[in-house]
């Protein structure tokens, strides 16, 4: 039997997608995660009972702060790919340890595992939040050492973290610096499902920035497809964004959303929250010149797939 694919944050959003991917390819998987309660438990054992369809699906509940080591040496990957950490900046200022805690510490027991174990590539989520308020387009070349909250420092940590690893032990380090991801099964603190969830309770809809803000928004598939282009292409130490280079309105979002659900948003206008980027905009040549890999899916399309799985799993 072939080697496992080790997936670390494997009941997450970006987790699940890429299992199933992987499964659906005939891979064998090993998905690893601690259940962090930050959002639903229960949606996260709801993805987790998807994936144990597949026979090639194995599932450890543990916490790689602390287990990383022994993990890699019991599963013996071929590829690791590490989601686990915590997400949200709203979350990162509310509890900064245990973002140092799992994204700092986590990820350092990832890389020292990774050396051990003699993993000859790592694939890791990066954000586009390292980049602050760098001039658009984000290019994986720009200084982005200025972030605007912990959560974009950790995720710049762990990027010169894997750089100072992967030259050292000589093991290929990939990082992906994700732009705002969405789609089915998706997490609830992210703001579409927010947004479906209040217009369809008929409740008021926060829009901060006045709706002037502007966001790079990436399908899942899209970013599952881009995780597998670069796990076949290992390269030494890489950053890559992953992204569409075609930036959404707040306003048009919304819009988007209410064509999708039929329904229209009471719409409540707030100032900017604390640590929240204006806009963000990917060029993502360099990964399509690595890999060939470019988005296949449009916003209207993404948002009405994203609409039918919350209906059916919210059975609204």
């Amino acid at each position: 039997m072939s080697k496992p694919v080790l997936i670390t944050g494997a009941a997450g959003f970006i987790g699940y997608h890429l299992a199933e991917r992987l499964l659906a390819q005939g891979r064998s998987v090993v998905g690893v995660d601690n259940l962090d309660p930050y959002y639903s438990v229960a949606l996260k054992r709801a993805r987790l009972k998807q994936l144990s369809r597949h026979p090639g699906w194995r599932f450890v509940q543990a916490d790689v702060v602390d287990s990383a080591g022994e993990l890699f040496q019991n599963v013996a990957p071929a590829q690791v790919v590490h989601l686990a950490a915590q997400a949200g900046i709203r979350h990162s200022l509310q509890d900064p340890e245990a973002f140092v805690r799992d994204n700092l510490v986590g990820f350092f027991s990832v890389l020292e595992a990774s050396k051990t174990a003699g993993i000859q590539h790592l694939v890791y989520a990066s954000s586009s939040s390292v980049y602050g308020a760098d001039p658009l387009p984000f290019r994986e070349d720009a200084r982005a050492d200025a972030p605007l909250n912990l959560y974009a420092a950790t995720k710049r940590s762990n990027e010169l973290m894997a750089h100072a690893y992967g030259t050292l032990n000589g093991f290929a380090c990939t990082g992906l610096r994700l732009f705002t991801v969405y789609g089915p099964w998706g997490r609830p603190d992210m703001a579409l499902y927010k947004f479906t969830r209040k217009i369809l309770a008929g409740e008021p809809l926060p829009v901060f920035g006045h709706g002037q803000m502007q966001r790079d928004f990436s399908y899942v598939s899209d970013v599952v497809e881009a995780i597998l282009a670069v796990l076949g292409h290992p390269n030494g130490v890489q950053v890559y964004n992953v992204g569409g280079n075609q930036p959404v309105g707040l306003m048009e979002l919304i819009a988007t959303l209410e064509s999708s659900l039929g329904r229209k948003a009471d719409l409540e206008m707030l100032t900017m929250q604390p640590g929240d980027a204006p806009a963000t905009r990917a060029d993502a040549q360099a990964l399509l010149l690595a890999t060939g890999h470019r988005p296949s899916v449009g916003l209207k399309e993404g948002v009405q797939r994203f609409v039918d799985w919350y209906r059916d799993y919210h059975k609204v």
